[in-house]
């Protein structure tokens, strides 16, 4: 009796104790677990899904590459693969046919051949490793004794890329390119370097010798790449160096290779000279031997205006000592006149190294000042060394002939 009474009061003091539960508000409770479980459900089939489409993309065969040539009837297309043959291929329902054009790049299933994908137009990484991003810090007023060099060069290559309403106004075409030629060292490069800064369009440098590759049709193939990405980021500039390693006269005798390098200069004509307009596109070529290029490359409609670039003479020795020195701290017994007429025959890239060298003897004495002295023994410096180097040369060329 006793014990049935302390179990019923130990029962009734547990009930006391636990608190009451609506049912309504137990049931909403319920339902906002289910909610979370569902949405919780939801996301893990989401990450499921995507897992899926990754491993399906991991495991599914590489498409192949290729060309399209031309589109034909019934949802089919002729493509150039870039494994080799020209195909004809179907065309998948999830591209409208007449998206596509001849000249676009696509992707080929590598099961059926079908065409799966339009890939976007790439650009060659040799061809943008060729654009010079970062301006060079020449200007036109840093190269001196070239008056009227620079006139003409800023004519026909700055003038209608910052201006082409001028030339459309009196009903001209302006040059589509400038040949600049003379000896070494006259200043053809800080001419273009100086295009480059002035006329804030695309500049692209590119060496000759670059262009000459062993595998047939590579070079004629950089040459159509440049002038394109020329035209879709115009206003461009192309610089072509030594345009002599490309631009020589052609013959019908010759190896291979000299076939070769023929091809890219008729693709380089092609371009200069195509149906393609090359309006906000500017070519300029340097070379040091006229002589040596093809009467192709010389006639109107391709390089219109043939500068030449000559050594100084007395008045343009003195502007450009006076911009080399300009930067420097030289004594006032530093004569320029005097030192334009001892250095008669030297070219700007001498004169520059005569006011270099004239620096070390400084520095080799533990001066701060370029003096007079310096000066002077680093234009004979120089001139021995000009004379060293054209005895080598004379040497080399009886050596060839006898």
């Amino acid at each position: 009796m006793t014990l049935s009474v302390s179990v019923s009061s130990a029962s009734r003091r547990r009930s006391s104790e636990t608190p009451y539960i609506d049912p309504e508000d137990h049931i909403r409770i319920l339902q906002e677990r289910i909610r979370a479980l569902l949405k919780q459900k939801m996301d893990l089939e989401r990450k499921l899904e995507d897992t899926r489409r990754e491993i399906y993309k991991l495991m599914s065969p590489p498409f192949i590459e290729a060309t399209v040539l031309e589109v034909l009837d019934n949802e089919r297309a002729i493509v150039k693969s870039t494994t080799g043959p020209n195909l004809v291929v179907k065309i998948s329902q999830n591209i409208n046919p007449k998206d596509l054009r001849p000249g676009m790049v696509v992707a080929l299933n590598n099961r059926g051949s079908t065409i799966v994908e339009v890939l976007p137009n790439r650009v060659d990484p040799t061809v943008k490793a060729m654009e010079v991003v970062e301006r060079p810090d020449v200007t036109f007023k840093d190269i001196g004794g070239l008056d009227e060099q620079i006139r003409e060069l800023y004519e026909v290559v700055v003038l209608p890329l910052k201006k082409p309403e001028v030339f459309s106004e009196v009903g001209i075409e302006p040059p589509k390119g400038v040949l600049l030629h003379g000896p070494p060292g006259t200043g053809k490069t800080l001419l273009a370097k100086a295009v480059a800064r002035e006329s804030n369009a695309v500049f692209i440098r590119i060496v000759a010798s670059e262009l000459v590759n062993k595998f047939i049709g590579e070079g004629a193939r950089i040459v159509r790449e440049v002038f394109r990405y020329a035209r879709e980021h115009a206003p461009a500039v192309i610089f072509i160096d030594e345009i002599d390693g490309i631009g020589a006269r052609r013959s019908e005798l010759g190896t291979s290779g000299d076939r070769e390098v023929q091809r890219t200069l008729l693709q380089l004509l092609a371009e200069m000279d195509g149906f393609e307009p090359l309006s906000n596109v500017k070519v300029i070529a340097a070379t040091n031997r006229l002589d040596l290029l093809d009467p192709a490359l010389l006639r109107p409609g391709r390089f219109d205006r043939i500068i030449e670039i000559p050594l100084p003479d007395y008045k343009a020795r003195v502007a450009i000592l006076k911009i080399h020195l300009r930067k420097t701290k030289h004594s006032k017994d530093v004569d320029i006149g005097k030192l334009a007429e001892l250095t008669e025959g030297f070219s700007g890239a001498d004169l520059k190294a005569v006011v270099t060298e004239a620096g070390f003897y400084a520095i080799r004495q533990g001066r701060k000042r370029i003096t007079m002295r310096d000066l002077l023994d680093a234009v004979e410096k120089v001139r021995n060394r000009t004379r060293s180097s054209k005895n080598k040369d004379r040497g080399a060329g009886a050596h060839i002939i006898f």
